[in-house]
């Protein structure tokens, strides 16, 4: 059931209801399309049962820039076969651009060195239509690939709307990417430029990037460019054949921005490819502008007088939220270095001194914070923020309780769930209504989140699966490389046919707010009774010895199960018997009997994906016997060291089962 009255942390006052951008947006649809909608949980009942009404009034309302607009939204509602706007033209980057006279500058550009920079409005239209011009030039065509490896940086937001100007097709990977990890994703692609760095920083380290860029160019047969960003030493020779980006943004080109159909590929992002190669999922021109203008307008309340500030690595869907996010006239912050350089609350220390309005950030950070004591409210002036999004994991009960005590009284803290595969959330924030602790306020709009028992039936205030039994602009027109579909409805539909599963536990509440419960691939299944690993972390995490810690629950060969924990202790404490039976006891009260582990393990490391994801089901099937080679693919794993461990430790598993069965 839902949580008590107690656990409200916070509500938006009614000036703040009356003035936000989605009740402006309801007066709107009373008036204008006579749809009238008295809360929250009305407007999204409407937005899911009319969606062709729903998402052409988001075109209607924000005066969506395109060539050619058709006025009905959804022709085919069936998943995946779904038509969104057949006919209509359009370019991403020339509505993310269209706020030139707006205040204000478009990008402030900061490293962790100190530096800072910004980027005026028509500064970096002009810098786009140069780029784009020079793309042209190399006979750059629409559907042509460019491949990037940079940071979050100015010149990867110029590249990303010059490529998107000519109709290309952009593709991006961060720079402490390995080379096999890079390949896994470009060869697939046959990319015609490639972009990359000289080199970047992290934790007071210069980090050189112009040998990988080299092995990439000689192994990337289909580049028949190569740009460099000088974003170190920017008089550093260029090697020879490679073209100095900075020469590129500068001239007189005027702003073109080719007219491209709806559904017209925009990027290509990347799958975890854990478990196997990277899949490559493509969105769309139209998709992206839509679900772009409903969340940052209406759900997260931007316009021209915010500043965004959302420290993400360019291999993070969020970071191409950040990018989105201009879309309502917001400025951004970009931001190159370690979140942790200047102490844990170093990206709060950002906030305040550039006065950020909407601050972006994972739930780990967040945790990192509260345990290191930190007090940014108390030492920084957060007076202009406004709201926080928490994403890629859930949120710990005591940290969304530290946010409130330790931050800001009167900031909206939303925690969001979506991912990759649609770049938005599927359940979140919204302006008008209450936050309680460890609850997302409820599905988006437009979005028809259900929670489905084994059998397909929906069920309230129980743990499901999360579907989506509708439609979305932004869901992926293909995966690349899949001429057939087949890879993509065993993504999302193999379950239930025409419904798409995401793969998360999910408890819809009474009240419309929702709780996720981690992955639905990792269920902790002990005597048949389901628990989602989140559960777990979400009662150990409270105790102030543990750093981080991995659960996993692993059917085994020979029909038994084996449940480990793995946990990270913090300095100054040892994994002994008195704090063993404290983790099992919290466990056992808080969580489950049935669920608590058959042994705790102290490990050095939780190894995780380079976007910060715990590997559960890789870690799972080394567990179980499977290989490390067909378990896992490393170049998708931010500290191989930290996996070894893992390797070794099933191994011994294995070889202590083999030993007990002789």
């Amino acid at each position: 059931m839902s949580g008590p009255e107690a656990d409200l942390l916070w509500s938006p006052d009614a000036e703040r209801i009356a003035t936000c951008r989605m009740s402006q947006y309801q007066r709107w649809l009373a008036d204008s399309k006579n749809v009238v909608t008295t809360d929250y949980r009305s407007l999204w009942r409407w937005s899911v049962d009319d969606l062709d009404g729903f998402w052409s009034s988001i075109w209607d309302y924000f005066d969506v820039v395109s060539s050619t607009r058709i006025s009905t939204a959804l022709v085919d509602p069936t998943m995946p076969e779904a038509q969104w706007f057949p006919g209509a033209q359009l370019n991403w980057a020339e509505n993310i651009l269209r706020h030139v006279d707006a205040g204000g500058p478009a990008i402030i550009a900061l490293d962790e060195d100190g530096n800072r920079s910004e980027i005026g409005r028509a500064q970096l239209v002009s810098q786009v239509a140069n780029l784009a011009e020079q793309f042209r030039t190399m006979g750059i065509k629409p559907g042509d690939r460019i491949a990037a490896v940079l940071p979050n940086i100015a010149p990867t937001v110029v590249a990303v709307l010059a490529a998107a100007s000519v109709g290309a097709v952009w593709s991006c990977c961060a720079p402490d990417f390995g080379l096999k990890g890079l390949l896994d994703r470009f060869t697939q692609i046959e990319p015609t430029v490639l972009i990359g760095v000289d080199g970047y920083r992290f934790n007071h380290k210069t980090i050189d990037r112009r040998s990988l860029l080299s092995e990439l160019q000689a192994q990337l047969p289909t580049v028949e460019h190569t740009i460099m960003v000088r974003n170190l030493v920017p008089t550093a020779p260029l090697p020879t054949g490679v073209l100095d980006y900075a020469e590129l943004i500068t001239g007189d080109a005027r702003p073109r921005y080719e007219q491209v159909p709806f559904e017209h590929p925009l990027w290509i992002l990347y799958s975890s490819g854990t478990t196997g190669l990277p899949k490559g999922i493509v969105h769309s021109h139209g998709g992206i502008v839509l679900e772009s203008l409903k969340a940052n307008a209406l759900h997260y309340d931007l316009g021209p007088t915010d500043r965004v500030f959302i420290a993400a690595s360019t291999a993070w869907v969020v970071w191409n939220m950040l990018v989105d996010a201009m879309i309502t006239g917001a400025t951004i912050v970009t931001y190159d270095g370690s979140p942790t350089v200047d102490g844990p609350d170093t990206l709060f220390g950002i906030c305040g001194r550039e006065r950020v309005t909407r601050f972006g950030t994972g739930a780990a950070y967040l945790t990192l914070c509260e345990k290191a004591g930190a007090t940014p409210g108390t030492d920084f002036d957060l007076s202009p923020l406004r709201s926080i999004m928490s994403t890629g994991s859930p949120l710990p009960d005591s940290t969304w309780h530290w946010v409130y005590r330790d931050v800001a009284a009167d900031v909206h803290l939303g925690s969001d769930s979506g991912g990759t595969d649609v770049a938005t959330a599927f359940v979140g924030a919204n302006p008008l209504q209450p936050v309680y602790t460890g609850e997302l306020q409820g599905p988006c709009l437009g979005v028809a989140v259900e929670a489905w028992n084994e059998d397909g039936h929906p069920v309230t205030d129980e743990v499901g699966e999360m579907v989506i039994t509708a439609p979305m602009p932004s869901m992926p027109i293909c995966f690349w490389n899949d001429p057939d579909g087949c890879r993509y409805r065993d993504a999302y539909f193999d379950t239930f046919p025409g419904v798409w599963r995401h793969g998360d536990w999910i408890t819809v509440t009474d009240r419309g707010t929702c709780r996720i419960h981690g992955r639905s691939d990792s269920t902790i299944n002990r005597g048949g009774v389901r628990m989602g690993s989140a559960d777990i972390y979400q009662a150990i995490d409270a105790l102030p010895e543990i750093a981080d810690a991995l659960v996993i629950g692993a059917e085994l060969p020979d029909g038994g199960y084996h449940m480990p924990l793995f946990v990270v202790l913090r300095d100054g404490y040892d994994l002994d018997d008195a704090l063993v039976d404290r983790i099992r006891t919290t466990i056992r009260t808080q969580v489950s009997p049935r669920h608590v582990p058959d042994e705790i393990v102290d490990v050095p490391a939780v190894p995780t994906t380079r976007t910060g994801k715990r590997l559960e089901v890789p870690i799972k099937k080394l567990i179980q016997g499977t290989s490390p080679e067909s378990a896992l693919n490393r170049a998708t794993v931010a500290d191989t060291d930290a996996l070894d461990w893992y390797i070794d430790y099933a191994n011994a598993f294995h070889r202590s089962r083999q030993t007990q069965d002789q």
